[in-house]
Order: C-alpha cells, then structure tokens, then sequence
C-alpha cells in the first residue's frame, strides 16, 4: 500500500425513508451519531425535544455504535424505564478511494459493509410482535457460560487474598 494513498470515501446516504423500522410514527425525532458527537449534547438536545415528538430514532454506524446504544440507555434511564424501544441492526456501504501514486498503477477501490443500529424509543405503545421489541422495565437476562457474578466475585476475592497474603 505504500504505492497509494487515500482518496475520497464515498457513504451511502441516510435518507429517513430508509430506516429499516416498520409503523415509524410520522413525527419523530432523529438523532444520527457520530464519532466526534458529544454525548452530553445529543442526549440534552434529545431530552428537549422529545416531549413535543414523542418518539426518537437513535442512529451510529461503525464506531459510534458503541456511543448510539449508550445515548439511548441514558435517555431511557431519565424517563424512568417508561420508553417502549425498537432495534433493528443493519449495515451502510462505504466506498472508500484509494489513488496511485505511481502513474502506471490503477486506482483501487474498497467496499465496506460498516455496522449500522437504529434504536426507536417512544412514549406510545409499539408492536411488540416485532423483532427486537423491548417492552418498557423489561430487563433482558444475560444468559453467559461464565457462572453468575457472585461466583466470578468469589473468585476475585479469593485471588486477592491470596495475593495480599504474599
């Protein structure tokens, strides 16, 4: 690769008409995340604006993900658990240019497919026959092959004994 250099990127666009939610209300709010979004300024902005929308569409693509799911956590949190929420994953195509810098060479071009979540979250009642419902003060059970948390912190201590013990 050292005979290239990196060129323009070329995303498939966000239209509101593409979110793969079925029932979308026809107002609400969308919230795109982006890797350099403040979290405290999205979820502020989100929280003003949602009484008079009644409905929020949380969106990230590849790195934001992470920051998508933790705007939406913390607006559900504020409202007490009352938001009936909607998830459906995805993925946005990603062209990216890579130009020559020898003249001989031709140009290369990448396609990525990026992980992309939508997060709906809404005051009034969804469907809940559609995947990825969450109904509000549901909690979804962590179901790992690691034992419970008291037995991993069983064996935390006993770790930490033995090494004070040293």
């Amino acid at each position: 690769m050292e005979n290239y250099h990196k060129g323009k990127n070329v995303e498939e666009p966000l239209e509101r008409d593409k979110i793969p939610i079925p029932n979308l209300p026809e107002n609400f709010l969308w919230m795109q995340v982006r890797g350099g979004s403040k979290i405290r300024n999205l979820v502020s902005h989100a929280l003003n604006e949602f009484p008079s929308a009644k409905a929020v569409v949380w969106t990230g693509f590849g790195q934001s993900v992470g920051k998508t799911v933790t705007c939406a956590e913390i607006m559900k949190r504020e409202h007490n658990i009352q938001l009936h929420q909607i998830t459906k994953l995805c993925y946005r195509i990603v062209e990216e240019f890579w130009d020559p810098v020898i003249p001989d060479l031709d140009q290369i071009v990448v396609k990525r497919k990026l992980p992309m979540i939508h997060i709906l979250l809404s005051l009034e009642t969804l469907s809940f026959e559609e995947s990825g419902y969450q109904a509000p003060g549901s909690i979804i059970p962590f179901t790992g092959n690691s034992g419970s948390r008291k037995d991993s912190n069983r064996k935390f201590q006993k770790i930490s004994r033995h090494k004070k013990s040293q």
